[in-house]
């Protein structure tokens, strides 16, 4: 029973850690609701009333959210610094309450600054924020001169009550940040390889279902993989520490995702293109289920399961050999003699599980530290020398490149500026038509579409999903209003239950995130005893006045149109592409070592933001379908590339440990056509006009052949290190299709 209770607690341990990666929004959630529920409880027992108690809940929750740095240290300094902003921003907002004009270009300027603030990194950011929010404050309570002592006093109790509960009650340190962004890690490799346990055994109509299964499975571990890059370099003791834990967690990723297509290929009738591990929708292989009575196939479901026990397990829940034995079976099939008799595919397949087992060895080292090895097979110690090995050669150089950044209105925090300071004036003149004591909800609509957006695009979809989720949380502050009458604290209850969820849903839906706080202005104006529907109509119409000035500004004021900006990304992440194929292939033609995971993150990093920029053109509302199918299959493209450039850039960072890969001077010639052609598509997107075009013509593995009669065909490159070349020449070629870029005429 104990046994059984500790393997529920653990499940249960890793679906929340797989749902929310490093806690997260868990603890920003908690963070905020605390912070709020100790102010309010300092100022119950001080006897304010409720206008002040509405003032520190507001206050306590924007100098929660708005700290967004990651080391403890800094997060203290600009938390000291932001309440003297604070209170001089409560101080203006008091003084210019009486003055109409002056109060309104003080407001507007007030914005300019706080968006021009985000240049100065995170704590411009926080600073900017905090001077904006408490304004809005001050005119959303009514602050007046005469009140500023008290409302000082509610600002420095808001302040220190976020201070206790953030660096005491819900503490969060870089390292046990990173150690819960591992376990996440763990958690979404595991539902992962579930996932491609389920593509074994699907039948033809499930196929489909079960492929958007490891689709999603894939990008999560994708995702969790750059949380924990982002988090390496403050969480970690050392620079080689960092290096070995984002080597080893690369190495996992891009194990897990060969497997996912080698497993697809194995249940099919021909090879399974990559491009359909990226691309809902893509054709799917001629499938065919694999016999459930069939040795092989019974072995293969075996090992995968056991491959996912290895996964979860960690080192310090080891009892006795079942696991090592597991581990030592997996790591067996790296040798040919101990891969089953099956069909070839299927064969490929096993030796997947073994590449894979050996990943998850590394990991296990690399996150857990020294295990026994008095129970590993000769395989498994192969295995872990080789890992040692690869360990020492780690290089923990650093990068100084540093990229121009642009000056002036090309800035984008001084474009978007002036932006958001055109479309809030607009706000304000419209506002006050509406109502002239609630203007300023169109305001703060007005400033949020504008955070983390850097088009005209992403501002129209993000003020569309505000809107969405104001109306429908109007609904729910009527309901909410009418159930709670007049209890104030029933009524702040279920408004730190909107603000939790507000806070636990942000990542995840902008919508849902907005009828949250929507749902929690209504109880706030119930506690105000200034509810009433045409209250909260009146603020879904301020909404979409706000969001529609914004969408103006952005669209006639320093536009940057959304092809523009995609276009920009496309070229960003084709340098990127290019600077790692070109490295990994020199490298693997026998050239200089150079730092190739750093090389393939940065262009993760590119990917993931033209994926993110790419949202306007691929929203399920956007009536451009063909351009929405467009935008879909270059993301897929360029998705398959970079994981066939992250394989060869982990390959040849084996070269000097492995034997089995060694160079060969020959690939720099098949490589140079990839080189052409990434650099030809670049050119094109960069300006239509260019005279560029992309060669195609033999397969990669022809233009190998060797030049003397006799000479071994392919040296001593493996074929995967092929294979990778062949698809990545293929994909980037199949690039130029859907971009418009001209192709050259086979040579003969």
């Amino acid at each position: 029973m104990k046994t059984a209770g500790q393997s529920v607690r653990a499940r249960l341990r890793s679906g929340v850690a797989a749902s929310d990666p490093g806690l997260l929004r868990l603890a920003a959630g908690l963070r905020t609701v605390g912070a709020i529920a100790l102010t309010l409880a300092v100022l119950g027992l001080l006897g304010a009333g409720v206008r002040h108690l509405v003032a520190g809940a507001m206050a306590a929750m924007v100098a929660t959210f708005a700290i967004r740095e990651k080391q403890r240290a800094q997060q203290a300094v600009t938390l000291a610094l932001g309440l003297p902003v604070a209170l001089a921003s409560v101080s203006l907002g008091a003084l210019m309450s009486s003055r109409v004009v002056a109060g309104d270009l003080f407001f507007v300027a007030l914005i300019f600054c706080a968006v021009y603030g985000r240049r100065f990194g995170d704590r411009g950011t926080a600073l900017g924020l905090i001077g904006f929010q408490v304004y809005f404050l001050s005119l959303f309570v009514g602050a007046a001169v005469s009140g500023l002592p008290e409302l000082y006093g509610v600002l420095g109790i808001a302040f220190a009550s976020s201070a206790l509960v953030r660096f005491v009650l819900v503490p969060e340190t870089p390292a046990g940040l990173l150690e819960r962004l591992r376990e996440a890690f763990r958690a979404r490799l595991a539902q992962l390889v579930s996932a491609q346990l389920d593509l074994l055994d699907a039948g033809p109509d499930e196929l489909e279902k079960v492929l958007e299964d490891v689709r999603d499975g894939t990008a999560r571990l994708h995702e969790t993989a750059l949380m924990i890059q982002g988090r390496l370099e403050e969480g970690t003791a050392d620079e080689a520490t960092a290096r070995l834990v984002q080597r080893r967690v690369a190495d996992a990723e891009i194990a897990a995702e060969r497997l996912g297509l080698l497993l697809l290929t194995a249940r099919s009738a021909e090879r399974a293109d990559t491009l359909t591990m990226h691309l809902p929708g893509a054709p799917v292989p001629a499938g065919r289920r694999l016999s459930a009575r069939d040795e092989a196939t019974a072995i293969l479901r075996r090992d995968l399961q056991g491959l996912r026990l290895l996964v979860l397990r960690p080192v310090s829940q080891e009892t006795g050999t079942g696991l090592s034995h597991v581990r030592n079976r997996l790591l067996g099939y790296r040798d040919e003699e101990n891969v089953p008799a099956a069909p070839a595919a299927v064969q490929d397949a096993f030796r997947g599980i073994g590449e894979a087992a050996r990943a998850v060895l590394g990991l296990r080292i690399a996150l857990d530290g020294a295990q026994d090895e008095s129970d590993d097979t000769p395989a498994t110690t192969r295995s872990r020398e080789e890992l040692d090995a690869e360990d020492v050669a780690i290089d923990a150089g650093e990068d100084e490149d540093r990229e121009e950044e642009p000056t002036g209105l090309r800035r984008p925090t001084t474009r978007a500026a002036v932006q958001v300071a055109v479309g809030s004036s607009l706000a304000i003149v419209g506002g006050e038509f509406l109502s002239s004591q609630r203007w300023y909800w169109a305001v703060l609509a007005c400033w949020i579409v504008f955070i983390n957006t850097a088009s005209t695009g992403e501002i129209l979809v993000k003020g569309y999903r505000r809107l969405v989720g104001t109306v429908f949380g109007v609904v729910a502050g009527i309901v909410l209003a009418g159930l709670v009458g007049q209890h104030t604290w029933t009524a702040f209850a279920l408004m730190l239950v909107c603000v939790f969820a507000m806070f636990y849903t942000a990542p995840l839906s902008y919508t849902l995130m907005s009828f949250f706080v929507t749902a929690a202005l209504g109880l706030l104006y119930t506690l105000m005893h200034t509810y009433s529907l045409s209250v909260l109509l009146l603020r879904v119409q301020e909404t979409a006045l706000g969001a529609a000035c914004g969408v103006v500004a952005a669209a006639f004021v320093l536009p940057v149109r959304t092809d523009r900006r995609t276009n920009e990304l496309l070229v960003t992440v084709l340098e990127r592409l290019a600077e790692v194929t070109e490295a990994a292939v020199d490298q693997l033609s026998g050239g200089p070592p150079v730092d190739l995971l750093d090389q393939a993150r940065d262009l993760d990093q590119a990917l993931a933001d033209l994926r993110a920029a790419t949202q306007p053109l691929t929203h399920p509302i956007t009536p451009l379908r063909a351009r929405r199918d467009t935008a879909r299959y270059v993301v897929a493209l360029l998705e398959t590339c970079a994981y066939h450039a992250r394989s060869l850039a982990a390959t040849a960072e084996l070269l000097p440990t492995h034997p089995s890969i060694a160079a060969d001077p020959r690939l720099r010639r098949a490589g140079r056509r990839i080189a052409h052609n990434i650099g030809a598509i670049a050119a094109y997107v960069a300006d239509d006009q260019a005279a560029v075009e992309i060669e195609t013509g033999r397969s990669i593995a022809s233009l190998l052949e060797p030049d003397l009669p006799g000479t071994p065909r392919y040296g001593r490159v493996t074929d995967r290190v092929l294979r990778h070349l062949q698809r990545l020449d293929e994909t980037v070629a199949g690039l130029a299709r859907p971009l418009g870029v001209p192709v050259a005429a086979p040579k003969r």
